[in-house]
């Protein structure tokens, strides 16, 4: 004779399934700053690439127009091409525009840093289009509204991100974790600390744009500016 045996399946009591929920839910909250920040790692070696491209191309455009781009080699990109890329020195924006006009760069990629101001470059590089609002995450350094030259100090800096505003030389510690990316003359890249007031020193108490003769400015004229890019819409 067959018997037939009947099990019974319990299921989960409300209590066992608020405890599954809580450990979820603390292995969620411990894990979350880690990914974070492992983004925002990735997001800094994205920009510390991207300004070593940027300065490959700085360094071409220096050896056929003298200096990096500024209000002067406006006219002389023009007069020596036929771009129509705008190009002017009011924005970091403008000035980068010179190194697809004098076609040193054809990708708007390594001008991109992610801020809370940008946006992923979509590759038109046409017109008005090229390098738009919100496709260009680095400042520009100009001093005196002079481009810089490889001829000067090689520790000046000349392409920094990420900034905080569009004036000044704040920085926002939000996007890399704390850090800032500079691009230097001798096209070395550093991530510096952004300090608790919003700066960034090239070295134990040399702020990023001082000048003084112990500085990497030294003593010449004409103050070190920031040409800001420009914000997405």
């Amino acid at each position: 004779m067959k018997t037939n045996v009947q099990t019974t399946r319990r299921g989960f009591t409300l209590v066992e399934l608020l405890v599954v929920i809580v450990i979820i839910a603390s292995l969620a909250g411990l894990t979350a700053p880690m990914v974070i920040r492992q983004r925002k790692k990735a997001d800094q070696t994205e920009a510390i690439n991207n300004a070593k491209q940027i300065g490959l191309a700085m360094f071409e455009f220096e050896s056929e127009y003298a200096s990096f781009p500024d209000t002067t080699t406006v006219t002389t990109v023009t007069d020596n091409t036929s771009t129509t890329v705008p190009m002017d020195a009011s924005t970091a924006n403008g000035a980068f525009r010179q190194l697809f006009g004098a076609g040193y760069t054809q990708s708007e990629q390594m001008f991109y840093a992610k801020t809370p101001s940008t946006k992923k470059p979509d590759g038109n590089i046409t017109g008005t289009n090229c390098l738009a609002p919100g496709e260009v995450g680095f400042g520009y350094i100009v001093r005196g509204a002079v481009g810089l030259t490889t001829g000067g100090n090689p520790a000046r800096p000349y392409a920094v991100t990420p900034l905080l505003g569009t004036s000044g030389e704040d920085f926002d510690a939000g996007p890399f974790d704390g850090k800032a990316v500079v691009l230097r003359v001798d096209n070395s890249v550093s991530s510096l600390q952004i300090s608790p007031s919003k700066k960034v020193n090239l070295s134990p108490g040399q702020q990023l744009l001082a000048t003084g003769a112990s500085s990497v400015w030294g003593e010449g004229t004409g103050a070190p500016t920031i040409l800001f890019p420009q914000p997405k819409s």
